[in-house]
């Protein structure tokens, strides 16, 4: 059973193919939604959606391409796994240099589409555990003062007390108070730590 907050979205021209994956999927207790073309997708898209996309690579109007390339100009993250035919496979190829996740020939065994569709929901948890993460620390980031700021930049980019004292122009017992306000309100204890929650929101 699947995370019930991921779905797999099922983009395909060929009906039969829809149905005998939609079959397939829902028998493994996975939730499915299927679409018949690119277009229709993209109007039903989301960046909240979850879950990963089994996309074709050859459909009329709009190809599995195509779609790949306006979900990346919209920032969406969801893994995509390629349905190819034979002669495909140089696409597919240059579709995963491009970051789709996977790819898979038709005809396929069902036990290797669903191995696929595993490792695919299992990066987007890894994706959204990392967005959480990071939504986290730049909500902390926040609630930090101007000041606790400046000081903050200057302890991340490996500077002393001292020098952060010299740099703004305090004392180094202020630096040493708003170095502590800054660890307390990032939530973190070492100094690795804290340079690690700010490289992570760039």
């Amino acid at each position: 059973m699947s995370d019930p907050t991921q779905t797999i979205f099922v983009v395909d021209d060929d009906e039969a193919m829809r149905d005998s994956m939609t079959w397939l999927l829902e028998g493994e207790g996975y939730r499915v939604a299927c679409f018949d073309s690119g277009e229709s997708y993209l109007a039903a898209w989301s960046p909240a959606m979850r879950g990963c996309l089994v996309l074709d690579v050859r459909m009329p109007e709009m190809s599995g391409l195509e779609l790949q390339e306006k979900l990346d100009a919209l920032g969406s993250r969801l893994p995509i796994i390629f349905v190819t035919g034979h002669g495909d496979v140089p696409m597919a190829v240059g579709a995963l240099q491009r970051g789709a996740c996977d790819f898979i020939e038709k005809p396929f065994h069902n036990e290797d589409l669903l191995s696929r569709i595993e490792r695919a929901l299992e990066l987007d948890s890894q994706i959204a555990a990392r967005r959480e993460r990071n939504d986290a620390i730049a909500n902390r980031l926040e609630l930090l003062t101007q000041r606790e700021r400046e000081v903050m930049q200057l302890v991340v980019a490996g500077k002393l007390n001292k020098q952060i004292a010299d740099t703004l122009d305090i004392s180094m017992k202020t630096v040493e108070a708003h170095r502590a306000r800054v660890m307390e309100k990032m939530g973190v204890r070492t100094l690795a730590e804290l340079v690690k929650a700010v490289m992570s929101v760039g």
